[in-house]
């Protein structure tokens, strides 16, 4: 099997991931749905099909070998970039890989709200965008990083692992830095580009202590830091933040945080009726109310103040699945599915509730 061709096909038939794990054919995943490619594979096979990809990026393949998994990325000529990772199963070689498209998507097409896209008119401070794995983060702040490089004047440093949407130099200049291959850790990469006279910087992941540390101090000397966490909620994303830190700092982190932090975005995919997927956004934007409850250490009373500031912009998820569905786009099941409150949202939507079962 030529792996080349089998990635053009997969691309063609717009996949957003793509499985190599023997005992089940080449599959990808399109809109949620798993499409099987062939016939089941055998681990001489997955190993074939994963060396192929490894001379395809012009990668050492001993460095699965060695270490067990591997992530990395490529790029194929008029076909787009692959986000690979690889990793040993049942003795046996996988791999999954990411589909990113060389063009940079269309916000409008993609459904991100108007008041998410225009944070990019923030000059400092904090920005994050969170939710599960494979909820679009990476391409809200894509879109964003793409607005910011077409308006105005910056540089802008990008540290991701590994690069996804590649960005070309507009009024601009964009650094991106491949964690692992141009430089050695996030911790590393952020604390270079401070020396690196950024306006912006984009933090793929803040993965600990010490990232999440300097990437305050950042924002707090004037550039503005794009980041992301696996949280879905602005409180939830809040108390993350600070537990990472140990007790005695926390009083001081809420301080910092209440300070620098200018919105979090959350996020989640959901099948829609038309057999895709469509995005429903928490939007919470800083505003004095939320910085005191943030430094205050009042962080379970956001969720009421989002629901309440609709004319600031802000927007709960529960209301954007509620409109969502009001358009015909999602079922009233996935609706109750992905809301935060199930049985609110089912009394919304004039459903019964379940009996308690004693």
């Amino acid at each position: 099997m030529d792996i080349r061709l089998t990635l053009e096909e997969a691309v063609k038939n717009h996949a957003s991931d793509i499985f190599i794990i023997a005992g089940k054919a080449l599959s990808y995943k399109t809109n949620g749905c798993l499409v099987s490619m062939g016939e089941k594979l055998l681990p001489p096979d997955t190993e074939s099909l994963i060396r192929q990809i490894y001379d395809l990026a012009s990668r050492d393949i001993c460095l699965l070998e060695k270490n067990l998994d591997d992530d990395f990325s490529f790029s194929l000529a008029s076909m787009g970039r692959f986000r690979v990772n690889t990793f040993m199963q049942r003795g046996s070689m996988a791999a999954v890989l990411k589909v990113v498209l060389f063009q940079l998507p269309d916000p409008s097409v993609l459904r991100i709200p108007k008041q998410v896209i225009d944070l990019y008119e923030k000059t400092k401070g904090f920005i994050l965008v969170t939710g599960p794995t494979g909820s679009g983060k990476s391409t809200t702040l894509a879109c964003l990083i793409d607005k910011i490089n077409k308006t105005r004047e910056s540089h802008i440093i990008t540290l991701e692992d590994p690069l996804e949407f590649l960005h070309k130099h507009d009024k601009s200049i964009v650094s991106q830095r491949e964690v692992y291959m141009d430089t050695p850790s996030y911790e590393r990469g952020l604390r270079a580009a401070l020396r690196e006279a950024p306006n912006v910087i984009l933090l793929g992941e803040m993965r600990d202590l010490e990232t999440i540390s300097i990437a305050l101090s950042a924002a707090e000397t004037g550039q503005l830091v794009f980041s992301t966490l696996h949280t879905l909620g602005a409180a939830n994303t809040v108390d993350r933040i600070v537990d990472v830190f140990p007790a005695n700092q926390q009083r001081q982190v809420r301080i910092q945080l209440s300070m620098v932090l200018q919105a979090v975005i959350s996020q989640q995919l959901i099948p829609s009726t038309k057999g895709t997927l469509v995005p429903a956004f928490e939007i919470m934007l800083c505003n004095n109310a939320i910085r005191n409850m943030i430094r205050e250490s009042k962080v379970h009373q956001i969720d009421s103040t989002i629901y309440s500031s609709a004319e600031a912009g802000m927007v709960s998820m529960d209301s954007s699945i509620y409109n969502l569905y009001s358009e015909g786009l999602i079922t009233a099941e996935n609706a109750v599915a992905h809301s935060m409150n199930p049985d609110a949202m089912k009394k919304k939507l004039g459903l019964k509730s379940e009996p308690v079962i004693p």
